[in-house]
Formats: C-alpha cells, sequence, structure tokens
C-alpha cells in the first residue's frame, strides 16, 4: 500500500510540509523536474525530501500553493493574495505547458481587471508586495500595479491645479478621481494659481505615505520626475510631506538609507525648478531642515543654498537656527557662512538696492552672532567666520558685533589674551557708537590696546579740548533770541540741539580721556619697559 505523503518539502527552515509527490508534480513544473533529476541519481526507492530557500511569502505562500494543488486547481482570488500567488506560480513553473488553466493563467486574468479596481485595493496590494518584493518587482507585477497608481496620482495633480480654492471637496477624493479620465488639462496655470494650492494637501498624500520608500520611489520613476526630471509640483510637495512623515515616526537611520536619499533628491530638484516662485525664504529653510537629514549631494545641496542665499535678506533669526552636527556645535555655523557669502555674490553690485539688501543681512547677521556666542563648543576661528563673511558696507554700525563679542568674552572666560585681541579685530572702530567705545574702555574683557584704539577712533569725530576752552559760555539758546523770523525757526531748533549735544559730548570725552590716562598710568607703572613706545594722550 503506497505511502500517503511521500514527498516533504521544507520551506526557509521554518516549516516542513507532507505532500503527496503526484498531486504537487501535476501542478509546479519546477518541482516535478527538480523531483525527476532526483530520482535519476537516487536508484534506492525512499521518501524524497526537498528544502527550499527564500520562498515567496515564506510558508504562507507555500500553503496556499498546496491549497490550490488539493483543491483540483482551484483558489479563491482576492486583490490581497492575487500578487503572492502570482510570484509563487512563476516560481514553480505553474504556466500552461504543465497544464491547462494552471495558477499562472489564473492570476493574470484575475490582475487584467487592474484598470478598473478602486484606490483602496491597489493600496492593499502594493502593501502586501513587501513581503516578497524582489520577486514582485522581478516578475514585473509592481511596474503593472505603480503604472495605474501613477494614473490616480497624476489624474489628482491636473484637478488639483486646474480647480479653484472654493471648489467642492468632492473633486478631492478617490473615488470621484477614478472616474475621471487620466488626461492633463491644456489650461494655462499662474503663480498666483499654483501658491493658492499649496496650502491644500492633495487626497492621496496621507494614503501613500504608509507605503514603503522603495514603492514611492518605483512611483516617481512611473510618473517620470525621478530626481532631475522632477518639474511636478504636487509630487514635489507629496514627497516633503512624506519624508517629514518619515523623520517622525519611523525607526531609520536617515543619512545611511540610500532608498530615502533618492526621494530627498527628488523632492529639492522639484523645489529648484519652482524656486522663489512658490517657496518663502522661511519655506526654504523648512525644506532644508527636511532634505539635509538624508544625506544630499553636494551639487544637490549647493543649488538649494544658493536658492536661500537669494532671499536671506527676508530670513529671520529662527530661520538660522539650523541645528548643527559639527564637533559639538548647537548650530550649524558653516551653513550661514555658505549662505551669507552667497549673498554677497549675488548682490555683490554696488547699486543701492543691493547695498539695502547686505544691511538687512548685516542686522541679522549680528543677531545670529549674539544667539550663538553662548555657545561652549563655538570656536573663535567660527565667530570671525560669521563676523566677515559680510562686507564692510554691509553695517552702518558695529555696535552690535561688539555685544556679541562681549558675550562671548563672558561665556569664554579662559581664552588668553591673544585669543581676546584676535577675536576684536572684526570690529570697525569707526563705525562704533560713542557710548560702546566708552563701554570699551570700561570693560575688563576686552583687551587695553583695543580700547585705545576705539577711544582714538573717537577722537576724530568731535572737537578738541582746545575748542572746548574757545567756545563761549553762553547757552547756544541766547545766541539766537534777538533773530524773529518765522522762516528760520526750524533751523534754529537744529543748530541749539546739535551744539548742546556737540558740547555734552566734548565734555563727557575730556572726563573719559582723564580717566583713560589714569588707566594707562597704572598699566606704565606696572611695565616700566612699554612707556617708551606707548602712545600718549592729550
Amino acid at each position: 500500500m503506497p505511502k500517503a505523503c511521500d514527498l516533504q518539502i521544507n520551506i526557509d527552515g521554518q516549516q516542513i510540509f507532507l505532500l503527496k509527490e503526484k498531486v504537487i508534480s501535476k501542478y509546479c513544473g519546477g518541482l516535478k523536474k527538480i523531483l525527476n533529476n532526483r530520482k535519476r541519481r537516487c536508484h534506492v526507492k525512499q521518501e524524497l525530501g526537498i528544502r527550499i530557500n527564500d520562498f515567496p511569502g515564506g510558508p504562507e505562500g507555500f500553503e496556499l500553493v498546496s491549497m490550490f494543488c488539493y483543491n483540483d486547481g482551484k483558489i479563491q482570488i482576492t486583490e490581497a493574495n492575487v500578487c503572492l500567488l502570482y510570484c509563487c506560480a512563476v516560481y514553480l513553473g505553474m504556466t500552461e505547458k504543465v497544464l491547462n488553466n494552471n495558477l499562472l493563467q489564473q492570476t493574470e486574468t484575475f490582475l487584467q481587471g487592474i484598470f478598473n479596481w478602486k484606490w483602496n485595493d491597489i493600496l492593499v496590494i502594493l502593501q502586501s508586495c513587501q513581503q516578497f518584493y524582489t520577486y514582485a518587482d522581478g516578475y514585473g507585477l509592481l511596474e503593472k500595479i505603480i503604472s495605474v497608481l501613477a494614473k490616480f496620482v497624476q489624474n489628482s495633480d491636473s484637478n488639483l491645479l486646474m480647480s479653484s480654492p472654493s471648489a467642492s471637496s468632492s473633486s478631492s477624493s478617490p473615488e470621484t478621481n477614478s472616474d475621471k479620465s487620466f488626461s492633463f488639462s491644456s489650461k494655462k496655470t499662474t503663480p498666483e494659481k499654483i501658491k493658492s494650492t499649496l496650502s491644500r494637501k492633495a487626497w492621496w498624500f496621507d494614503d501613500l505615505a504608509t507605503l514603503p520608500p522603495n514603492i514611492i520611489e518605483k512611483l516617481i520613476q512611473a510618473i517620470g520626475a525621478y530626481k532631475a526630471d522632477n518639474k511636478d509640483l504636487i509630487l514635489t510637495r507629496f514627497l516633503l510631506h512624506y519624508l517629514k512623515i518619515a523623520t517622525q515616526t519611523r525607526a531609520v537611520n536617515c543619512r545611511n538609507n540610500n532608498e530615502y536619499a533618492a526621494l530627498a533628491e527628488t523632492a529639492t530638484y522639484g523645489v529648484i525648478s519652482v524656486g522663489r516662485i512658490t517657496f518663502s525664504c522661511r519655506g526654504l529653510f523648512w525644506v532644508l531642515r527636511i532634505v539635509s537629514k538624508f544625506g544630499l549631494s553636494r551639487d544637490v545641496r549647493t543649488e538649494l543654498e544658493k536658492l536661500i542665499g537669494g532671499v536671506i535678506e527676508q530670513a529671520t533669526l529662527d530661520d538660522l537656527l539650523v541645528s548643527g552636527h559639527d564637533m559639538g556645535v548647537y548650530y550649524d555655523i558653516d551653513l550661514v557662512i555658505r549662505l551669507v557669502r552667497l549673498c554677497v555674490d549675488i548682490n555683490g553690485a554696488d547699486d543701492g538696492m543691493c547695498l539695502q539688501k547686505l544691511k538687512r543681512v548685516g542686522r541679522l547677521i549680528d543677531k545670529y552672532l549674539r544667539e550663538i556666542s553662548p555657545d561652549q563648543n563655538l570656536k573663535i576661528s567660527k565667530f570671525l567666520g560669521v563676523a566677515e563673511c559680510l562686507p564692510d558696507s554691509a553695517r552702518d554700525c558695529y555696535d552690535g558685533v561688539y555685544k556679541a563679542i562681549d558675550i562671548y568674552l563672558q561665556s569664554h572666560p579662559i581664552i588668553t589674551f591673544e585669543e581676546r585681541s584676535r577675536l576684536c579685530r572684526c570690529l570697525n572702530y569707526t563705525k562704533l557708537s560713542f557710548e560702546a567705545s566708552k563701554d570699551m574702555a570700561k570693560n575688563p574683557r576686552i583687551p587695553p590696546r583695543v580700547a585705545m584704539q576705539a577711544l582714538i577712533s573717537q577722537q576724530s569725530k568731535v572737537p578738541t579740548i582746545d575748542y572746548v576752552a574757545e567756545t563761549p559760555r553762553v547757552k547756544p539758546s541766547q545766541i539766537y533770541k534777538e533773530k524773529t523770523r518765522n522762516s528760520y525757526t526750524q533751523e534754529r531748533k537744529d543748530m541749539e540741539l546739535n551744539m548742546d549735544k556737540m558740547q555734552w559730548g566734548v565734555i563727557e570725552l575730556a572726563n573719559l580721556h582723564k580717566e583713560m590716562n589714569g588707566h594707562v598710568s597704572k598699566l606704565f607703572l606696572l611695565d616700566p619697559a612699554r612707556t617708551s613706545s606707548s602712545p600718549r594722550f592729550c
């Protein structure tokens, strides 16, 4: 009496199936060929055993095949299992050459209706392919399914761009979109209309966000918008949405994940293609924060930074505070330096408009310097790199730079005297206010030589002490009391105010000179050798 089961099949070392060789060989041409070869090599009759590694879907996939074989070639095919059955059929050679209406033929017939499937059915199929992605991709199944998905997405893009912001929400559902023809409208879209659609999210954004990156990458390839070919605004918005969710919800090492890197590069090319027409300065910084986490190539990153550098005068301090990853520095200092240098290159002309842009950047950078100065890991070279990346014409006043230097010195009390002097080299003393120069003279953290240079630069802005002695001690208002013409009233008031300010400024400067002479004299007493080469105050 023959054994009930004469064949053992070990699937991936996880499960052993006891089967009848005659039943399985009737449908599986691949297994039949293997078993015949085994029989020719082994003349002794014994129970045959086969181990199959990396089977599509593992034991679950082979169990479906066994059910098909033991049910006289019949099995219920659904959207959830059609891809797995198709891959198993190809893998085991279950073709028409072996038997009519075999499993491969049945799955192909079922897949012919894919263009009439609903959106959710397509998502279910794609998600099911993850367990046997290599086979689904190699057998051309993914390409067929994704081409249908691409039609949905392209049709959605067209409807979203052509519809007005007040359009009915019925145009943003998968049911209504699936009934429409897959074609683009020829109507012209203006930048204003494009901007109005950006705040609205396409209905398929969150649905596709559940798919893995390798599926998304094939989708954008099917659409024809991969990497540098990406000119699709809605697809770009989706990719940014997808990458943002990936950083928040998925445990992935983005910098070492090439799958996400391709998507980040594609999104960046899309941003570059539309540029400032669509994205504000803050929006561009938002994009940079997202895509930088996935490791962009140098060329793509440079193009994005050029885009930001051209509008950095519109940035705020919060925009510049991008997290850093270099030597423990809290903020990305090198990024800001690159952006400002790009801004200088773009606005290098001497016309008034470019100069005003640079001055706005100068005020912004002074705020940035004060923000980063307390960082204990900030090196002097980095501080100077930020302070000196702008030309001197970009600042009307250097008081902001001085305040940043003072904060840095308070936060780094152990730096040497030479380093303090080096830090102050970025100051233009002639553009310091009188109050800032006076504060420098009294500041124990500022080297005395630097303080003296600041005071000397202030000396040329006001009259000398001799002029004060010659000035009559009469109130300026008394000089003009005899003049009563109404046409000169405003001019007299301005002159009186300026003369009062000048007198008080000269007196205060004289007192400060005396104080500094006393301070310098104490230094000379400590070091008599310096008396011959030191400058003298009047």
